[in-house]
């Protein structure tokens, strides 16, 4: 029986085939005819989007790779180049891949950083110290990789945008860009002679995996963008900058959903800027669109990152904010206030531009942003019936603390109870009488600006 055993286990072994080791020549040709189309693939698709530099700048970086694998690993008779020089390509490519990121993000570009790790290195290996397998350079190599992997990653940790896309990149590009050179010289330095000798094929199985997989990456990166930018156009209104209509409804629907997942109010506010037909008339259209402009510039200065402003289009533009009514009359005071100051002159014109707002506040959830703008807008056209360049409450807001309020922001019942008793008051005051001028504030204003006038 233990004869059969021992016949049987026998044949199995034969049945079973030795492996043979992986050809290190076969291997690197592969790698270097990946890198190569990989290479002339980013370059290709350069010339078909010539306003994605980067994209010429990583396909020659892959080049310059599959190079330096193809000058390291090919036989003696064929190439004779000193050892170090292959290495040289290895961190010009780290550098060209560097800015590549740079330039991808709109940042100029650094040659001379680019190029500075590849040139410390070859005047480096020319000293004794710094011979062919010494510790020294493996750890000058280490440093330098480093060195790059640490600026890519900080390339793209600083503009990655909120996207599946963009925050894979900014992960995994310089763990594989880290991986794929410091693990086989780590190899080399600390393991036994008996693995170290490994590590050239370690090396040349993770540069395919991670020609592959950084190319794939290159390419969502550049989709990616190209999808934000269409976005961006599509919800950006031209001319100011702002969203648009479309894009405006969309977000502040979204905030009111928000808000009443929370129980949280939110609050509109409805802009028009004052008088702005009378200025295109005198002044020209492009001095109208320097208006527009100004406004949102001051609009953007003033809110905050929760906050969202549009244009409705023309002259009017809209806020939505995810606060109360009394903080709501605060933003739109401090907002009515900075474009007074900044409308004075405009295009070397002085204007005097002001605007007008009216602000409505939800506590309810809002299903129907319609509904809100409508109160809004009511209170808006009462700020323009009252005299312009004020803030109107809508009629049904009762401010939890009226004390908070600001004090140029008044109730719209309190306007028009003044407003009724004015046309009785001035009648028995200037009775039989020649009527005063009016008082000139200290801001060189009529005191009696906000009262209604037939503007």
């Amino acid at each position: 029986m233990m004869q059969w055993g021992g016949l049987r286990g026998s044949m199995f072994a034969a049945a079973i085939p030795e492996l043979a080791p992986l050809d290190i020549p076969t291997l690197a040709f592969i790698a270097v005819c990946i890198g190569a189309l990989l290479g002339l693939m980013l370059i290709f698709a350069w010339v078909q989007q010539r306003s994605v530099r980067a994209l010429a700048w990583w396909g020659s970086a892959y080049l310059i790779g599959a190079s330096s694998i193809a000058f390291w690993c090919a036989p003696a008779p064929l190439y004779e180049v000193p050892s170090e020089w292959s290495q040289t390509l290895t961190f010009l490519a780290c550098g060209m891949i560097w800015n590549g990121v740079r330039l991808f993000h709109g940042r100029r570009v650094l040659p001379t950083a680019a190029f500075s790790g590849a040139i410390i290195w070859l005047g480096l290996c020319q000293l004794p110290m710094f011979t062919a397998s010494s510790n020294e350079r493996m750890a000058l190599a280490v440093f330098v990789v480093a060195s790059y992997t640490f600026f890519i990653a900080f390339e793209l940790n600083r503009e990655r945008r909120k996207s599946l896309y963009s925050r894979t990149a900014a992960i995994l590009v310089p763990f594989l860009h880290a991986t794929i050179f410091l693990l086989p010289i780590g190899m080399q330095m600390f393991l036994p002679a008996v693995y170290a000798a490994s590590w050239l094929t370690v090396f040349t199985l993770e540069t395919m995996l991670y020609s592959v997989g950084t190319a794939f990456i290159v390419l969502l990166m550049v989709k990616d963008n190209d999808v934000d930018l269409y976005r961006s156009a599509a919800s950006t209104d031209a001319l100011t900058g702002l969203l648009n209509r479309r894009a405006f409804l969309e977000g502040a629907l979204s905030l009111c959903a928000r808000q009443a997942n929370r129980g949280l109010p939110v609050s509109l506010l409805m802009l028009d800027l004052d008088h702005f037909k009378s200025i295109n008339d005198r002044f020209g259209h492009a001095t109208g669109d320097e208006v527009l402009r100004t406004f949102a510039g001051v609009a953007r200065s003033n809110m905050r990152g929760g906050d969202l402003v549009g244009r409705l289009g023309g002259e009017e533009f809209a806020v939505i904010v995810p606060e109360p009514i009394e903080s709501a009359a605060r933003i739109a005071e401090r907002l009515r206030a900075a474009f007074e100051v900044a409308g004075v002159t405009i295009d070397s014109q002085v204007l005097g531009a002001t605007c007008s707002v009216g602000v409505a506040s939800s506590r309810e959830p809002v299903t129907d942003i319609s509904a809100l703008m409508a109160r809004a807008d009511a209170a808006l056209y009462r700020a323009k019936r009252d005299g312009r360049n004020r803030v109107h409450l809508a009629d049904d807001e009762r401010p939890q603390h009226p004390d908070a309020m600001p004090a140029a922001v008044i109730l719209s019942d309190t306007r028009r109870a003044q407003a009724a008793k004015l046309p009785r008051s001035l009648a028995g005051k200037t009775a039989g009488k020649r009527a005063k001028p009016p008082v000139q504030a200290a801001g060189g204003r009529a005191a009696t600006s906000r009262l209604p006038s037939a503007r």
